[in-house]
């Protein structure tokens, strides 16, 4: 008995070890049983953040779905008013007309020749957001093993495969904030919000843009509570819980 007293001591001095004086002090400002408002939480979470470096500022959600079943999946696009602070690299697979659109829309890459496509199938993918036309989806379900796994592949219920011309304003929307969000195998979703670096209400319009996006994507044959759990964490900080009807009554002020 007292060798498995020892051993658990041991353990939690493990766990205590495995964070630094910065974390446990971010962490000491947040009262672990308390659901703070999103008002709240998007002050504390830049209070709470430790990196050098700008950190990002990511919600995640555990809903009431199960993703086993097709008609209970959450799979949907927001843009944020206010954006993610970094640049966007826009890749658009496009011939013709539509590569034409893309170039004069800002693309940062054009994939209308071989010699591309045969870059992507060897491995490049320095790029954020990949969009097609749907004449070319057959050559880019080709590059499934290198897009797939990096969530790169064109999507049509991702609004990233469209008619050539909406090439413009898809580009522009994924160059302002237009992000994708998808549950994953274990009912969670994992969205990024903005930076440290953004003031309070800037990131707390960003997280309402969210909520009203996630509230939408409800399948109609979901019974039950949808959203579970709601934390918002910046990058290598502690995890904030948030009220859930208070996340889901947010709204964007003018």
């Amino acid at each position: 008995m007292l060798g498995m007293i020892h051993a658990r001591l041991h353990h939690e001095g493990d766990k205590m070890a495995t964070h630094g004086k910065k974390y446990l002090a971010a962490l000491a400002k947040i009262e672990p049983d308390h659901w703070y408002t999103p008002d709240e939480a998007v002050k504390l979470v830049k209070e709470t953040s430790i990196s050098k470096f700008d950190g990002t500022v990511e919600v995640h959600m555990r809903l009431g779905v199960d993703p086993r079943h097709a008609d209970q999946q959450v799979r949907d696009v927001v843009v944020l008013p206010h954006g993610l602070g970094k640049s966007v690299r826009v890749l658009v697979f496009a011939q013709g007309e539509g590569a034409i659109l893309a170039r004069e829309a800002g693309a940062d890459v054009v994939a209308d020749d071989d010699e591309t496509l045969a870059k992507i199938q060897g491995g490049w993918t320095e790029f954020d957001v990949a969009i097609s036309t749907p004449d070319v989806m057959g050559k880019v379900g080709r590059l499934g093993r290198v897009l797939g796994p990096r969530g790169l592949m064109p999507n049509p219920k991702a609004g990233t495969v469209v008619p050539a011309e909406d090439l413009p304003r898809v580009i522009r929307e994924s160059k302002a904030g237009r992000v994708e969000f998808r549950v994953d195998k274990t009912s969670n979703l994992h969205v990024p919000v903005g930076k440290v670096s953004f003031d309070a209400k800037k990131l707390y319009e960003n997280f309402a843009a969210l909520m009203e996006a996630v509230k939408k994507a409800r399948p109609a044959s979901m019974k039950g509570t949808y959203i579970k759990r709601i934390t918002l964490v910046a990058t290598m900080g502690p995890g904030i819980k948030i009220d859930p009807a208070g996340a889901q009554s947010m709204e964007i002020t003018e």
